[in-house]
């Protein structure tokens, strides 16, 4: 394959990094907290949809939406049972390890039902692969659903949250949490609300992962998921855009190393530009300095 042809699936990669770090970058945003159980809830609509073609017979479009709708159900119930009664903890370190719980609860609950055993993810992208440059690179259906499927929500995010009184209420939330409640603003609805679009996308990101890479168990959400917050870091947390850049540029960084360097390496070689990123840039790459408040 050529370097074009390794250039478009590290975009594709990255682009469901990048849909999965606008989860983390969301909740991180507004509820000023890191859900680590979202590469759990990844899993989960996975393997949703998994059961709904496979048991049910549902088509891929109808099974993607009822992952959508379960997984948004599942954000929500994690934020009212597991976090809101933490939010005013004088640690944040309560958060953390409550998300982590959470985390190895739905792991242990897959496995449990579904057991241990990698399960074989049909494709819910029907499209067929593209030829380009005379035939010489095949581009999947699922590389250019993913790419596109990204710019899509990316485009639909950023205008939710400039042009809806939802959106600016979430704006309003991540500036200030107890000026927007004296102003009327529904603290509780809208980070409920933020943690429903970002368990929504996780299914989305799930269904493009699997059909993507087509293997299925009770772990595949767990490196995606960190790989996801690490480009949520990158692009600078907080930061729509800057998830989209962190994800696509993490894709592409770990495709490259593959191909050029070392497939054991890769993850090694991504975590290590992190740091170099950090370094020179700790806000990451589109992120803010934000003063204390005293």
């Amino acid at each position: 394959m050529s370097f074009l042809g390794y250039l478009i699936n590290g975009i594709s990669l990255g682009s469901v990094y990048a849909i999965i770090a606008l989860g983390y970058t969301m909740v991180y945003g507004i509820a000023k907290m890191l859900n680590f159980a979202h590469g759990d809830v990844i899993m989960v609509g996975a393997f949703v949809i998994y059961t709904a073609m496979a048991s049910l017979g549902l088509s891929p479009i109808l099974a993607v939406i009822l992952a959508m709708i379960l997984c948004t159900i599942l954000g929500m119930t994690i934020e009212k049972v597991a976090y809101r009664p933490l939010r005013n903890a004088g640690s944040p370190l309560a958060v953390l390890i409550t998300a982590i719980g959470v985390s190895y609860l739905l792991q242990n609950l897959a496995l449990l039902i579904f057991g241990a055993d990698t399960k074989s993810f049909s494709s819910v992208v029907g499209m067929e692969p593209v030829a380009v440059a005379g035939g010489q690179i095949m581009i999947s259906g699922e590389a250019i659903v993913t790419i596109l499927a990204c710019v899509v929500i990316m485009i639909a995010l950023t205008s939710f949250v400039k042009y809806t009184k939802a959106g600016r209420a979430m704006v309003a939330v991540s500036e200030d949490r107890g000026a927007a409640q004296l102003m009327g603003i529904n603290v509780n609805g809208t980070i409920a609300l933020t943690f429903a679009i970002g368990s929504a996308l996780a299914a989305i990101a799930g269904a493009l992962l699997c059909s993507a890479y087509p293997s299925l168990s009770p772990y595949v959400g767990s490196m995606p998921g960190i790989k996801a917050f690490v480009a949520a870091v990158f692009g600078g947390i907080g930061s729509i855009p800057g998830a989209m850049i962190g994800g696509i540029l993490l894709g592409v960084i770990e495709n490259l190393s593959k191909a050029y360097i070392s497939s054991q390496l890769s993850d090694a070689i991504v975590f290590g530009v992190l740091i170099v990123v950090l370094l020179v840039k700790p806000t990451g790459i589109l992120g803010k300095n934000v003063q204390e408040k005293v």
